[in-house]
């Protein structure tokens, strides 16, 4: 990267401009500045708006962003990974999570084979199996409806599922409930547990091979403690479903081939949930509310023009952050509690895609790859972090993401509001800061003077001018919140992964 012509160019202008770069001088001269930098994206769920005006950017800088994208390969990388071409070169595998998205059926191939009937399959059974769950047709071994869904797994197979059924839980009417368990240490599984009836309790297994570790060392525990009520080993194919390709070993633990669900080679960990390790989340929301889920990550804005290209200009602003302005982390910061989880999911994804200092061609970076990624919904974190953020040495780039509705309008929305209203005076106060004056004044109309006012004076000052982006949408829903993730973060990942 640092050899490429074009970050070279942005080089010499950081050089000679960067320290010049003032966000409320630029808003100050531009009153279009918002116009300019922002972007909505129209879905059938209403409006996704993308506000980047709140960033160490001129239209210059922009332009030789984008030309970097270009010359970087991003529109070829973008349509190699769409057309089924091996780009992961280190394990020799196509990355199509794109296909299981592909709700248009347009085939997709692989090693010259659509992939695009099985992918059907799978999607069609796990819609079968839902059906049968929900309805409470599906019994166990005393007769008696599934009331409770333990979703073993680790990684891409438990972060992704627990973040997207957090997040839609309003939808989960009618549903089981769904229990989470990942770590080896005995305690996860142990408390789940204890809450737990073997009888109306359906354990999934996710690991694709059937040999990672943890997961299968708290499935056989799991199945101990299951077989302590149950009694006869035939009863766990009742109660056991995996998400794996590996049939010899599914069916050597007890479970009905049947009840396995499979997903590929070209199905990444973190980009799994759209596959078969998303049976949790439709067991949870219902089939209806997965398949809007599925769909609203097909409208191809990911192919749109560079310069218009939300998931291109985020991956963008991070590119100029960590290789310009030395910065180290990233925060995703929620407004909206049902997104608890969101952070981290969008941590491993971030940074198991771009963690890596090898180029493809086996040599050592001469730049700053990935960021370390991390986050908590607001309001919690201004009363954790956001001091670090607001007045700390360190530049942390923010993106700020919160609903138009609430899922719960109490007193007439009045925690929505002071929730929206706190949103939009982070950000604002992260890129004006507080001035010297304006600080005095402050501690003036408080009754401070004299040697007290000048004590206080710079601890009450904030320098400002920290960059953050503010994403709004209509409503947490199964269309938006596929859109976000499907849209918007795991392109960007890929995008990084070109820069890097």
């Amino acid at each position: 990267l640092a050899l490429n012509p074009t970050f070279q160019k942005l080089q010499q202008w950081f050089k000679a401009n960067g320290g010049g770069l003032n966000m409320r001088a630029m808003f100050d001269g531009d009153l279009e500045r918002f116009n300019k930098f922002s972007t909505t994206l129209k879905t059938d769920d209403g409006e996704i708006l993308l506000d980047y005006s709140k960033n160490l950017i001129t239209q210059e800088v922009m332009d030789m962003l984008v030309a970097m994208a270009k010359a970087r390969g991003v529109e070829e990388a973008r349509e190699k990974m769409f057309s089924g071409e091996k780009i992961n070169f280190t394990e020799g595998r196509a990355v199509l999570h794109v296909a299981l998205r592909n709700r248009s059926n347009k085939p997709i191939t692989v090693d010259g084979k659509d992939v695009m009937p099985e992918v059907n399959r799978v999607l069609d059974k796990m819609k079968a199996f839902c059906q049968r769950v929900r309805s409470g047709d599906w019994k166990g071994f005393s007769g008696k409806s599934i009331t409770d869904v333990v979703n073993i797994g680790i990684g891409g197979s438990d972060l992704g599922p627990l973040m997207v059924t957090e997040a839609l839980k309003p939808y989960s009417t009618g549903g089981p409930n769904v229990w989470f368990v990942s770590n080896i240490d005995g305690t996860h599984l142990a408390k789940t547990l204890a809450h737990l009836n073997a009888e109306t309790t359906l354990f999934i297994i996710a690991s694709k091979t059937f040999t990672t570790q943890e997961t299968i060392t708290n499935a056989e525990s799991a199945r101990d403690w299951f077989l302590q009520t149950a009694g006869d080993k035939s009863a766990v194919a009742k109660h056991f479903v995996a998400l794996s390709t590996n049939a010899v070993k599914v069916k050597d633990f007890g479970i009905d081939t049947e009840n396995m669900f499979e997903f590929w080679d070209w199905v990444g960990g973190r980009y799994s949930l759209w596959s078969a390790i998303g049976l949790s989340i439709a067991l949870h929301i219902g089939t209806s509310d997965c398949q809007t889920w599925l769909l609203s990550s097909t409208q191809n804005h990911s192919r749109s023009p560079l310069d218009q290209n939300v998931p291109v200009l985020l991956a963008l602003l991070g590119v100029w952050y960590i290789n310009f302005f030395q910065a180290e982390t990233q925060a995703l910061l929620p407004y909206d509690q049902y997104m608890h989880r969101f952070a981290a999911y969008f941590q491993q994804g971030d940074m198991e895609s771009n963690g890596k200092y090898i180029t493809k061609d086996g040599s050592r970076v001469n730049h700053h790859t990935g960021p370390i990624v991390w986050g908590e919904p607001g309001t919690n974190g201004q009363h954790a972090f956001y001091q670090l953020i607001h007045q700390g040495t360190r530049m942390i780039p923010a993106d700020f993401l919160i609903p138009a509705q609430s899922q719960h309008p109490i007193r007439d929305s009045l925690h929505h509001k002071i929730l929206v209203a706190n949103f939009l005076a982070q950000t604002e106060a992260l890129m004006k800061g507080k001035t010297p004056d304006e600080a005095r004044k402050e501690l003036e109309a408080g009754g401070l003077k004299g040697e007290a006012l000048e004590k206080l004076l710079p601890h009450k000052v904030f320098e400002g001018n920290k960059p953050s982006n503010s994403i709004v949408f209509k409503k947490l829903s199964p269309f938006t919140l596929g859109a976000l993730v499907g849209e918007y973060w795991q392109y960007w990942w890929y995008i990084q992964c070109v820069f890097y």
